[in-house]
């Protein structure tokens, strides 16, 4: 299981050797800093912790600087950890970096992201309602939702408003993960990775890429 941390740098197509197109999305990934390495003795699980991206200079924290100095690292704004089920304090030093060669032999990839933030949204964009009929004798009610609770639909829990109801709301803004993306090219020089397919999130946002993990 390899897992870095990257950005996303946007959409393009590929074409095979047979004329066939195939939509890539381009990521950054790495080369990524190990700021801790957990053990079980001192931290109670196996993991290394990594960063990504370095943090503007008057945006530093105390805290995250004096975190930072014990890997002999800059502060960086992408954090996360990476769970082993072993300890890796032989094969994995604070300060050192891991980049795309951890993909070198991997051939399909989850990426999660955050999702793009579309505000507050309507049934039928949020959750595709088929909407009122547009024919005579509906009166501005061709996207509303309809009738929210009642007797009838749930009999013997009462007609409040149940748990899990789908209305309008908040829509995106949330961690998706998007699951056994084929990985087409690994560029070992730039620190790419073009996986198929479209990945959570805009350009510029920063994901999580790891092996698949069920995928086989």
């Amino acid at each position: 299981m390899a897992m870095l941390l990257g950005k996303k740098i946007g959409m393009t197509q590929i074409y095979d050797e047979a004329g066939r197109m195939t939509p890539v999305t381009v990521l950054q990934a790495g080369p990524c800093t190990i700021l801790q390495v957990k053990a079980p003795q001192t931290d109670g699980y196996c993991a290394l912790q990594m960063g990504f991206a370095e943090v503007k200079p008057s945006r530093v924290k105390k805290p995250q600087e004096g975190h930072a100095k014990k890997a002999n690292s800059s502060v960086k704004y992408f954090v996360r950890e990476w769970r082993l089920e072993k300890p890796a304090a032989e094969e994995y030093a604070a300060g050192s970096q891991l980049n795309v060669k951890l993909f070198a032999d991997v051939k399909f990839v989850d990426v999660k992201g955050v999702s793009k933030g579309k505000g507050n949204a309507g049934v039928m964009k949020r959750h595709h309602f088929g909407g009122f009929p547009s024919s005579h004798g509906t009166e501005r009610k061709h996207r509303t939702s309809g009738s929210l609770c009642g007797y009838g639909s749930d009999r013997g829990h009462g007609g409040n408003l149940k748990k899990g109801k789908r209305m309008a709301g908040r829509m995106g803004g949330e961690n998706v993960n998007s699951r056994n993306h084929k990985l087409v090219m690994v560029d070992e020089e730039n620190n790419l990775l073009v996986v198929k397919g479209a990945v959570p999130g805009p350009s510029g946002g920063y994901v999580v890429i790891r092996t698949a993990k069920t995928k086989k």
